[in-house]
Order: C-alpha cells, then structure tokens, then sequence
C-alpha cells in the first residue's frame, strides 16, 4: 500500500480511484462521475493535489492530452489497492452497522 493509504469510502482517493476504475477520465469527467455516484463535489485544487499524489505513488498514470484536456488511468497497483481497501470498508461498515443495530435494540 502507498505511503499515504486510502483511508475510507469519502476519501477524496478512494473516489479517484473508484471513478477511474470504470475507465479513463480527465478532470471534469472525474468531478461529474465522482458527485454522480457520491454526493460529494471535489474541487478542481482538490481533485489535481489528490491525482497528483496518486501518479507520485504509482496508482494512476496521465495519458497523453486530448486537446487540452488531460486524461488520467488507474494503473494495475492502483485496482490492486482499490480492491483491497474497499473489502477493508466494507467489512467495517458490515460490523458497524450491526453494532449499530444491536445498539438500538
């Protein structure tokens, strides 16, 4: 895992790498999918620190420019940590919710 990790399902990482699991997709692309899917609307300082952050740890990788438009990829250790950070979430949300219930009960 990078140095940084990945550290939950509204982590800005988390939803890069989620959006571009589907594919290739240049910022606007990335901000649409990622509040379509999410809620949550990632501005464009946000959305280029973090995909900086993630070509510096080998997860994603810049395509040549369409145009002006950069597009970015998830790289195979990127879907590697995906993968594994969201079996991770899911397993916590599993157990949480059930604590939750047996707390309301």
């Amino acid at each position: 895992m990078s140095g940084r990790g990945i550290r939950g399902s509204s982590d800005r990482s988390t939803l890069v790498l989620t959006s571009l699991a589907e594919g290739p997709k240049h910022g606007y692309g990335l901000i649409a999918d990622i509040t379509a899917f999410s809620g949550v609307r990632l501005g464009a300082g946000s959305l280029y620190g973090c995909l900086s952050h993630l070509e510096a740890d080998g997860l994603v990788e810049a395509l040549p420019p369409e145009d002006r438009r950069r597009p970015y990829q998830i790289t195979r250790s990127g879907l590697n940590e995906l993968r594994a950070r969201l079996i991770q979430s899911a397993r916590i949300a599993e157990i949480g919710l059930s604590r939750v219930g047996a707390a309301s009960a």
